[in-house]
């Protein structure tokens, strides 16, 4: 095989030095002094490769490939570059890494593509320092508008055009890109999951994505001081809130067919142990793969939260993302599938029942992704693994699947 899984190997462990957490796994948070030591590496090897690079109005990293017909519409490979906190080393950069040994060998092979073949790093798709996930490509779709630059901002009241500019980054480049201009889009991620381990299999070829809502949820009471404020007489947020969150998983259970809400986010304000929690700020995710039922559970939490309005007790809901479940392209699918039996790779479907930058690009373009499997299921904590084998698997796959898809 052609990949270089020793170069594979050595993005991972030089990507996975950019942290803030070292020892603690990786916590790369977008536009963080972290992002910037990533950025540079990336945009440092895609130059390595040949590629012009650009970063668009998100700060999105883009790698161009000159083609014989530079004007027609690029074939895309990657994933994003931020991550959790404290999570793990593979996660969104693995993809990253795949599409610069794409480059890498495109270059060793010296093809001269007829139409363009570009590597991409995109943010904050992680949504953990600005909230609603998939942000880059969210962008590149035309879902961010202007005025978010100004008023979506971080727990520090930090606006994304404050932080952009912080880090040397034009928020006034375009950030929306035509559909026209992207012929398919290729990405590559870990499973997160224990389905290709317990198989055995070194690749899924993924069929569909997940539905995916995020609610944020506040419940403002009236805080107080915990010695001398009457039980009889307090507004509490912390207990709707808990009382919220509690009957939660039973809302999943009712809906059944895979179902899944979450709360991963939770604060309490002013957060002093002698003192009444006056406002509590929490996120609700909900994830299926049948759109009706997403929408039934957003209508059930919102009847379940605002029941609560009541005893000095105020909730309110905003809704920060939704992306309905969302079926890859059936032709891209099958020339993964073809490039795996050529290459003599073992393959099998499978479903995400996580989130990804490729369902919001499916909106604009062809979308095509493969997993590789986690060691023990693991995702989103420092003992995140996978092997360099299985990623130079999918490289490979990716590799013969772009130059099919370049040569064209």
């Amino acid at each position: 095989m052609k990949v270089n899984t020793p170069r594979i190997k050595t993005h991972i462990d030089e990507l996975s030095a950019f942290t803030a957490t070292p020892g603690k796994g990786v916590t790369r948070l977008t536009y963080s002094q972290e992002d910037k030591q990533a950025r540079e590496y990336i945009k440092a090897k895609m130059s390595d490769y040949g590629l012009q690079v650009s970063e668009d109005g998100i700060g999105n990293i883009f790698g161009k490939l000159q083609a014989e017909n530079n004007d027609a519409p690029s074939v895309i490979v990657g994933s994003h570059f931020d991550s959790v906190p404290h999570g793990g080393a593979y996660d969104g950069t693995a993809g990253v890494v795949v599409g610069l040994e794409v480059a890498a060998l495109f270059q060793e092979e010296q093809i001269k593509p007829t139409v363009p073949l570009e590597i991409i790093a995109m943010v904050e798709e992680e949504g953990t320092r600005f909230g609603g996930g998939l942000m880059g490509s969210r962008s590149i779709v035309g879902d961010i508008t202007d005025e978010e630059l100004d008023t979506v901002q971080d727990k520090d009241g930090i606006s994304l055009r404050t932080a952009m500019e912080a880090n040397k980054l034009n928020p006034d480049v375009p950030r929306k890109r035509a559909g026209e201009t992207i012929k398919a889009f290729l990405e590559m991620h870990i499973e997160q999951g224990p389905i290709l381990e317990d198989k055995n299999i070194p690749i899924g070829i993924v069929q569909s994505i997940t539905g995916i809502t995020q609610l944020e949820i506040s419940v403002k009471g009236q805080a107080g001081h915990a010695g001398t404020t009457p039980m009889n007489q307090r507004a509490d947020a912390l207990l709707p809130a808990s009382e919220i969150i509690s009957k939660l998983p039973a809302l999943a259970s009712e809906i059944g067919k895979g179902m899944v809400i979450t709360t991963g986010s939770l604060q309490v304000y002013p957060n002093g142990a002698n003192v009444i929690p006056g406002e509590v700020v929490f996120t609700v995710d909900i994830r299926s793969d049948e759109e009706y039922d997403i929408l039934q559970a957003i209508e059930n939490v919102k009847e379940l939260v605002y029941s609560f309005n009541r005893n000095k007790i105020d909730t309110k809901i905003e809704q920060k993302t939704y992306i309905p479940p969302k079926a890859l392209n059936p032709s891209i699918r099958e020339l993964l599938r073809t490039q795996s039996e050529k290459l003599q790779i073992p393959y099998d479907t499978i479903n995400s029942g996580a989130g990804h930058d490729a369902m919001v690009l499916s909106d604009i373009t062809d979308t095509g992704m493969v997993f590789i499997p986690s060691k023990n299921g693991l995702s989103h904590c420092p003992e995140e693994w996978s092997s360099a084998e299985d990623i130079a698997f999918s490289a490979a796959i990716l590799f013969e699947a772009s130059k099919t898809l370049t040569l064209e």
